[in-house]
């Protein structure tokens, strides 16, 4: 049975995690830093980019989840390590910026697999025991949380609009109790399917990613920039959905469900 009243501590952590998920996404964020809309150099982007862009993502998200939550220790609680993984982050995004739009499919491997790292460190400081499948399949939902975004239609962009277009995939994801959720050629087609619905959305983010790194004389510096504020902002989505889940094992998924739209609707009355 669980509790109904939420306590004053879970329900101001109810409340962040409705602040994170629902405000600003990436591409808000870095029109702040460059000072023009991210749209403005979509068109700076090659020839044949988005064509490109599904298997690069495809593919950095699966060798990420491959290789980051098994070098952390499976010890549920204690403080996540944000600052060293934004540092990480922010070299290899400098690495980038260095090349331009060439080092993107070089760079974006390695910050992918650091912000998983850093995902899965946020879920552990929130109860979550890495070695749980459905841990893992939450670590790539988190990919899939951008955030109020320009290029989300308004009935899409709900935190929990995106669970529910990808609650079937994890579902029968989560059935396959494997130790790794890369894409590999023996991976169950619905893990495949899983981790191709998330790259789907995720590779708005790096489009619009892409188009800031677009910007011309942007440079090294720019690109530790850009890729500060990607870290950031997908910390922000692993904090508001990992405490979400830590509600739901204390309360039960619809009365925090509930709880949570009731935010939505203050906010909008």
């Amino acid at each position: 049975m669980h509790d109904t009243a939420f306590t004053a501590a879970d329900l101001d952590a109810l409340r962040q995690a409705h602040a994170l998920l629902e405000n600003p996404g990436l591409a808000a964020r870095m029109t702040n830093l460059i000072g023009a809309p991210v749209e403005k150099f979509l068109n700076r982007l090659p020839a044949g980019w988005n064509a490109q862009l599904g298997q690069v993502t495809r593919l950095a998200l699966s060798k990420a989840a491959d290789a980051a939550l098994f070098t952390l220790g499976d010890k549920p609680g204690g403080q996540s390590s944000n600052w060293w993984h934004k540092v990480g982050a922010a070299a290899s995004g400098g690495v980038g910026g260095f090349f331009g739009l060439a080092g993107l499919a070089v760079e974006l491997p390695v910050s992918t697999t650091i912000m998983m790292r850093s995902i899965a460190d946020i879920a552990r400081s929130e109860g979550e025991s890495l070695t749980a499948p459905d841990t893992r399949l939450a670590c790539l939902e988190v990919f899939a949380l951008g955030g109020k975004s320009a290029a989300d239609d308004g009935t899409e962009s709900g935190y929990y609009v995106v669970r529910a277009a990808l609650a079937h995939a994890v579902s029968q994801a989560a059935e396959y109790a494997v130790g790794s959720v890369a894409v590999e050629k023996a991976a169950p087609p619905a893990l495949m399917r899983l981790i191709t619905m998330v790259a789907e959305r995720f590779g708005i983010q790096i489009t619009e990613k892409a188009a800031a790194q677009a910007v011309p004389a942007l440079g090294a510096a720019g690109g530790a920039l850009i890729n500060t504020l990607f870290i950031n902002h997908f910390q922000d989505m692993a904090r508001g959905h990992f405490i979400i889940r830590r509600l739901d094992r204390q309360y039960g998924e619809e009365i925090v469900r509930a709880a949570y739209e009731g935010l939505s609707q203050q906010r909008e009355g």
